[in-house]
C-alpha cells in the first residue's frame, strides 16, 4: 500500500436515522462502502448531502477524513468506529490536518480534486455514533477532516492512491486553519494569511473577510 492510500471509499444519498430515545434525522451521514465511483464537480454519483445550506455545493464536492484519526476515538472513547462514521467519501492514510494545505491538488483515479477548506463539522457526528462529545473533541484538536472541490471528473476506485500533482505555495494547513477558525478567532495575521490562499472556499471567505472587518 503506497501513500496517501484509500482505506475506503464510501457514497450515500440522505435517509432516516434513528437515534437517542426514539428521535429520527435525515441525514446523508451513514454513507455505504463502494468499490468504486464517480465524481464529477457537483460531488459523486449517488451522493449527496440532507442539509444543503451548511453542506455540499461545488467547493465542498468532496469530503476526506483521516484515517488515524478512527484509532485516536477509538482508544479516546473506548469503542469500534462504523467505516465512513464520519460521513466521509474518502478515508484516507497517511493524510492529517497538519500536513495537507487548502489549494493543495491531487490526482484520485481519473480524476483530480482540490483541497478547499477544513470541515466544520455538526452534531449529527455524534448522533450517528452515540458519542455525545465527539463533536466537541473534534473541534477543540482540529481533527475535522476536510473538503475539496473536482477540478477534473473521474472514476474513482476503493484502492487508489491521492497523488500529490500541486503544493499550494502558502502552505497554509488545515489545522492552522482550523485552529483559527474555531479557537483564535481575533488573530488578524493568521485570518489575513488564509485569505491570501486562491483556493479556499467562498463561504470561508466571506466569514473570515467579515471577521477582519470587525478587528
Amino acid at each position: 500500500m503506497g501513500a496517501n492510500q484509500i482505506h475506503h471509499l464510501a457514497i450515500g444519498l440522505p435517509k432516516d436515522m434513528n437515534h437517542g430515545e426514539n428521535k429520527q434525522i435525515r441525514t446523508g451521514i451513514q454513507k455505504q462502502i463502494v468499490e468504486h465511483a464517480y465524481v464529477t464537480e457537483h460531488g459523486f454519483q449517488q451522493d449527496d448531502v440532507a442539509d444543503k445550506k451548511n453542506h455540499g455545493g461545488p467547493d465542498r464536492a468532496v469530503c476526506i477524513y483521516p484515517y488515524k484519526h478512527y484509532k485516536t476515538w477509538e482508544r479516546e472513547f473506548g469503542v469500534k468506529l462504523d467505516k465512513a462514521a464520519f460521513g466521509e467519501n474518502l478515508t484516507v492514510k497517511d493524510m492529517s490536518e497538519d500536513d495537507v494545505y487548502i489549494g493543495n491538488t491531487y490526482k484520485v483515479g481519473t480524476a483530480v480534486i482540490q483541497v478547499t477548506q477544513g470541515r466544520i463539522p455538526c452534531d449529527t457526528i455524534n448522533k450517528r455514533t452515540g458519542i455525545s462529545t465527539l463533536l466537541k473533541r473534534v473541534i477543540e484538536t482540529g481533527y475535522t477532516g476536510f473538503l475539496c472541490r473536482v477540478l477534473k471528473s473521474g472514476k474513482v476506485e476503493a484502492d487508489d492512491e491521492l497523488e500529490i500533482i500541486n503544493t499550494d505555495p502558502r502552505r497554509v494547513s488545515v489545522l492552522f486553519a482550523n485552529q483559527t477558525y474555531f479557537h483564535d478567532t481575533s488573530n488578524k495575521k493568521a485570518i489575513e494569511k488564509i485569505l491570501t490562499v486562491d483556493a479556499l472556499a467562498e463561504s470561508w471567505r466571506e466569514k473570515l473577510t467579515k471577521r477582519l472587518r470587525k478587528l
